[in-house]
């Protein structure tokens, strides 16, 4: 209930800065109209999700995600604009007041356009390089195509999900990782869509970690499922790749809020690594939060994959991500551990992106110099 009135309030907000500085009745009473509609869809884009008929349901969601889109940004560039007007106020500019007024619509119009479609473009291959010191010859040019974030649920079906995979094929990884965040919905409903993983390919198999998500999801069904795909769910363990006569340590936590949900499932990287055997070249742990990289470091990992951020997926929320995970995109080190954090594969929310492009990761391990 508070979310409802904080959102109409902010939607009165914004028809009270910019509805009466536009030019004319027609596009001031258009523009209300629109603010209007858009905080009527919002809470019906939730609401409807509860629908019994799945047609319905998604195109509520449609509705409802793109109406966020577009609120959300025009929100932040109505602050920028009082702003602007704040500051030039003492300048005496008045002409900025009905031109500014007119812009905001525009550029937010142009801002959702332009992020929709970089939101349903499939994401583009990103090349990463990880040094690792004392790599094994054996291991050097050993290769992990990692997708992460996808959130199939109300707009991201299985065609959507099928172009992954056949640009994952393309690469002919040594493995695949999914590393979280694989969907939002239940199993009932969206395993048709997620089918197509079945189809990944590479020399050692596809491996998952389970992100928050699949926790508001039905995580123990989605593992079952999973399984049943051939894709190999790590759930605090690992396995032994035998990768040209050198071995490789692929481990896997739950997520770290997974305690929450099912306390048999909290995420403990110590555990994942027990048992693992001493001579082996690299020690690989999928993490879905960047956060667990520190118990992944005392641990001993020399590498944690890592999603969840979406590099904060569209301006400007992607500037305040790194006040809640300690890594926000790329390529980092904590002590003798690489962390490489994916912007995600798909989207969360408004089918939008900007600032934040979505990827599928190829990464690829070297000895270090």
């Amino acid at each position: 209930m508070f979310a409802l009135w904080l959102s109409a309030l902010l939607h009165l907000y914004i028809g009270w800065r910019i509805a009466p500085d536009l030019p004319g009745a027609v596009p001031a009473s258009g523009f209300i109209v629109l603010l209007v509609a858009s905080a009527i869809l919002i809470p019906l884009a939730f609401v409807g999700r509860r629908s019994r008929h799945r047609a319905t349901a998604d195109r509520w969601s449609w509705a409802g995600m793109l109406a966020l889109g577009w609120f959300s940004t025009l929100l932040v560039l109505t602050l920028l604009r009082d702003v602007v007007l704040l500051l030039a106020w003492p300048l005496g500019i008045a002409s900025l007041t009905g031109s500014t007024a007119i812009a905001v619509p525009l550029l937010a119009l142009a801002i959702g356009m332009i992020g929709f479609v970089n939101a349903r473009t499939t994401a583009r291959v990103r090349e990463v390089e990880v040094p690792v010191s004392g790599l094994p010859a054996a291991l050097h040019g050993f290769t992990i195509a990692q997708i992460s974030d996808i959130h199939v649920g109300p707009t991201i079906k299985g065609p959507y999900v099928q172009r992954i995979v056949d640009a994952v094929n393309l690469l002919g990884a040594d493995a695949v990782a999914v590393t979280g965040d694989l969907v939002d919905g239940r199993v009932q409903d969206l395993a048709v869509h997620v089918a197509p993983l079945a189809a990944l390919r590479s020399r050692h198999g596809t491996f998952f970690v389970t992100g928050n998500h699949e926790y508001y999801s039905g995580a123990h069904e989605w593992i079952a499922e999973l399984e049943r795909l051939g894709v190999r769910v790590l759930l605090n363990e690992h396995v032994v790749l035998r990768h040209q006569g050198a071995h490789l340590v692929m481990a896997g936590v739950a997520d770290s809020s997974a305690h929450h949900f099912d306390p048999r499932h909290r995420s403990d990287p110590q555990r994942a690594i027990s048992g693992a055997p001493a001579d082996a070249g690299l020690r690989v742990l999928l993490a879905h939060q960047p956060r667990s990289a520190e118990a992944a470091a005392q641990a001993g990992f020399d590498v944690q994959l890592s999603g969840h951020t979406h590099g904060g997926q569209y301006w400007p929320w992607n500037l305040f991500v790194q006040l809640q995970q300690p890594y926000t995109a790329g390529l980092h080190r904590l002590q003798q551990l690489w962390i490489y954090t994916s912007r995600g594969t798909g989207y969360w929310g408004p089918p939008l992106r900007l600032g934040a492009p979505s990827e599928i990761t190829r990464v690829r391990f070297v000895g270090a110099a």
